[in-house]
C-alpha cells in the first residue's frame, strides 16, 4: 500500500484529501501544519507529499524545497494552491489549483506513484 503524506493548514482539506485517497487504498498520514509536515517526512517513508502552498510558518515552498535537499529528494510532491499561476518554474512535480476536483487528485497521485492501484 502507497503511503502518502497529506499537509494543509486547513482540516476540511485535509479530511477530504484523506477520505477520498484511504478510499483508493492509500495509506495517508496528515500534518496540519508545515513543520509538523516535514517532521513526519523526515521521519517516515512516503511515496507521496501533498502540501498546500500558502500556510501560515513553513509553507509548501519550504517543504519541497526541504523534500528535494534530502536524501529521499526524489518523491513526488503535489502542490495544491489557489494560485497555480505562480508556481510555473516551481518544483513540485504536479500543481492542482484549488479547488480541484477529487478525482483529479486521485488520478495524479496513481501517476506519480509507481505501483499505486
Amino acid at each position: 500500500m502507497s503511503k502518502v503524506l497529506v499537509i494543509d493548514d486547513e482540516q476540511m482539506v485535509v479530511s477530504l484529501v484523506q477520505q477520498a485517497l484511504s478510499q483508493e487504498a492509500f495509506n495517508v498520514d496528515t500534518a496540519l501544519a508545515g513543520e509538523d509536515g516535514l517532521r513526519k517526512f523526515k521521519g517516515g517513508n512516503y511515496d507521496l507529499v501533498i502540501t498546500d502552498i500558502r500556510m501560515p510558518g513553513t509553507d509548501g515552498h519550504q517543504v519541497v524545497r526541504s523534500i528535494r535537499a534530502s536524501e529521499r529528494g526524489t518523491t513526488p510532491v503535489i502542490g495544491i494552491s489557489g494560485t497555480p499561476w505562480l508556481l510555473k518554474d516551481s518544483a513540485f512535480d504536479r500543481v492542482l489549483p484549488k479547488p480541484f476536483h477529487i478525482q483529479t487528485l486521485i488520478d495524479t497521485a496513481r501517476a506519480l506513484v509507481p505501483g499505486a492501484n
